[in-house]
This record gives C-alpha cells, structure tokens and sequence, in this order.
C-alpha cells in the first residue's frame, strides 16, 4: 500500500471511529424499570411507585373559581382596563400570530400559508359564550393545539376580554354608546380646515 492510501486509510478511520460512537444503544438499551415490571431496588419489589401525599398531576389541578362549562356566559372576573391591557399583551404573545392583530384570521402565520382560523366577526363567534372561548383555549379546537400549559386561567380570561373588545369594536350595539359618540358618528367626520396658502404661492 502507497504511503498516500495508507494516509487515506488513517484519516478515514481517524473521523468515522468517532462517529461510530453516535450508533450505539445505549439510550434504548439503558437499566430502567417498565411500568409495573419488578425492581431489586427497593424493599417491596415493586418498580412503580406510589405518588408522594398530595401530589397532583400534571394538568388536572383545574382552578375551579376560573373554569366554567362550555356554555357558560358566566365572566368571572371583573373586566378592568389592567385586564383588557394584559389580554392584548397575551393575544399578541399568543394569538395574534394565526388569528391576526385584529382577529380577522389574517395572522402571519396563515399569510405564509398554514389555515386560516376563522375571523373573529364572524356571526357564530361574535354569538358564542365566553366559556366556548376558554374551553377552546384550554383544550385546543381543530387545528389549534391547546394552551393549557402555555396560558394560565386568569390570562386566558384576560385574552377572552380582548377578544370581545375586538368584536365590539366592529359591532358595537347602538345602545353600548354614548350620546355624544352617537352625535359624532351621526355628524360624519368633521371636515378638515381649507388650506390657505399666500397670494400666488403653490398648493
């Protein structure tokens, strides 16, 4: 062998040894105990064991004062200015990307191609019941994972809040309004002061 192949041969072997390494089994092939399979380990045999006093799964904890049924039109907290701020925060954080700044459906995330989440002006959306809007939260709804785990309760209420807001402001209820913000939008925009410019100048 010519001392190139032979130099070849080494620097082959030198990179793929290593590599090899990467192939072996050792995390399918590692010392663990299956569900309910015996153990050496402990006193009483047993591989499973039993839960420390009070411990509670993952995600079952239900904050009972902040949940409501599906059909609940029931808001549990009082809807403030501090709420309505943190919900458009938490939208933006969490929402907004599918469903659009404005909840028309319009996020990036659809422009780029993914499915449009329906718009929130719509006639069956703007009539649901708030607890329809956190169960979907909570447990996902078609292709909308959920975000239990991502969202507390108190900010999926406070999304909820926002939410609303958006649909009002589209189809807010003559009777929702102020007499004065009635004259106005009766008055039609006020119109803009004529221009006056010197004698002889250019517009």
């Amino acid at each position: 062998m010519s001392s190139a192949l032979r130099n070849c041969a080494i620097f082959a072997a030198a990179v793929l040894l290593p590599l090899a390494g990467g192939c072996r089994q050792d995390m399918a092939d590692q010392p663990k105990n299956n569900p309910l399979t015996p153990s050496a380990f402990f006193s009483d045999g047993r591989g499973s064991r039993t839960p420390e006093e009070n411990t509670v799964e993952r995600g079952a904890l239900a904050e009972d004062e902040l949940a409501v049924p599906k059909d609940s039109t029931f808001f549990p907290l009082p809807i403030t200015q501090a709420l309505l701020e943190r919900g458009r925060e938490r939208y933006g954080i969490f929402c907004a990307p599918c469903h659009g700044a404005e909840g028309d459906g319009n996020g990036m995330i659809a422009v780029r191609g993914m499915k449009h989440p329906p718009s929130y002006q719509q006639e069956r959306l703007r009539q649901a019941p708030v607890g329809y809007f956190f169960d979907v939260i909570t447990h996902g709804f078609g292709a909308m994972y959920d975000y239990s785990a991502q969202v507390n309760a108190h900010d999926r209420w406070a999304i909820i809040a926002y939410i609303r807001a958006l649909q009002l402001s589209r189809n807010a209820p003559a009777g929702m309004l102020s007499p004065e913000t009635l004259r106005k939008l009766k008055a039609g925009p006020e119109s803009a002061p004529a221009e006056h410019t010197p004698e002889g100048g250019a517009h």
